[in-house]
């Protein structure tokens, strides 16, 4: 990963994703954080050793940024995005981060010509276990879209698509799917409670029960399906418990409901 690279917001994603450069080998002088808040900024700077910056415009005049990334928050977007609008170049390339805002907004806020790759990624970044779709316009280069590849696939797993509209669909299942996953350890937590077991019991068994499956599912080369029918003893108790969950009415028309509510949600944000 050679070049500059400017981060717009260093939040939990942000700072997910400069923490995973930096154990890749990026050097922290290749690094320039906007982060406006001085206590903020001086952590940073202690923690990884990167240029921390008030404002984009206290950038050197004589750094040439490589990737613009922006991730900070969609609703301070408006705001934030021309102020980088200078940076645009042949060179250069914006990776943004940002859930709801397309490829045709960042045009309209740093110009047509600019680079852009949308990228959705989700959570588990945190712990390098994350999943990243990414599309990008017809401007960037194969060696922009190689260089958000490196930057992306250092918080997890990257696909690309050319059809921006799947984004939408990408929110709803991979970027909002932690959250469904995590509702499953609490409703079973919950269920198990109901049972007759000690919360905190029931709390630890279905945490670990969740993120051991993952985990299992994560190295197997397995369908989950197999998974699923390898776990099954005919006529047993979780076949039992299956009988219940795979009804029509149950988790998989819950689940598609859920992802085409959010699917809806995410075309009404991008407007």
């Amino acid at each position: 990963m050679d070049g500059v690279i400017l981060l717009a917001g260093c939040g939990k994603m942000g700072g997910a994703m400069l923490a995973g450069w930096l154990e890749r080998g990026l050097a922290p002088s290749d690094v320039y954080a906007i982060e406006p808040n001085p206590d903020v900024a001086a952590t940073l700077k202690k923690q990884h050793g990167v240029h921390v910056l008030s404002s984009p415009s206290a950038l050197p005049i004589t750094v040439s940024p490589t990737v613009i990334i922006f991730a900070v928050k969609p609703q301070m977007m408006d705001k934030v995005a021309p102020e980088y609008a200078r940076f645009t170049a042949p060179n250069a390339v914006f990776l943004s981060i940002a859930a709801g805002k397309t490829l045709s907004y960042f045009a309209s806020h740093v110009g047509d010509e600019a680079a852009v790759v949308r990228a959705m990624p989700n959570t588990p970044a945190a712990v390098r276990r994350g999943i990243t779709v990414a599309c990008p316009n017809s401007r960037v280069t194969e060696q922009q879209r190689s260089y958000c590849d490196d930057l992306l696939k250092a918080v997890g797993d990257v696909e690309w698509v050319e059809d921006e509209n799947l984004i939408d669909a990408v929110t709803a299942l991979s970027g909002g799917g932690p959250a469904y996953v995590f509702l499953l350890a609490e409703c079973m937590a919950k269920a198990g409670v109901q049972a007759g077991l000690p919360e905190d019991l029931a709390e630890r068994l279905a945490r670990v029960t969740v993120s051991g499956a993952g985990e299992l599912m994560h190295r197997s080369a397995d369908t989950p399906e197999t998974l699923r029918i390898n776990v099954t003893s005919p006529g047993g108790t979780t076949a039992e418990a299956l009988r219940v969950l795979m009804t029509d009415d149950a988790w998989q028309s819950l689940m598609t409901n859920a992802i085409a509510a959010a699917t809806r949600r995410s075309k009404e944000l991008a407007g």
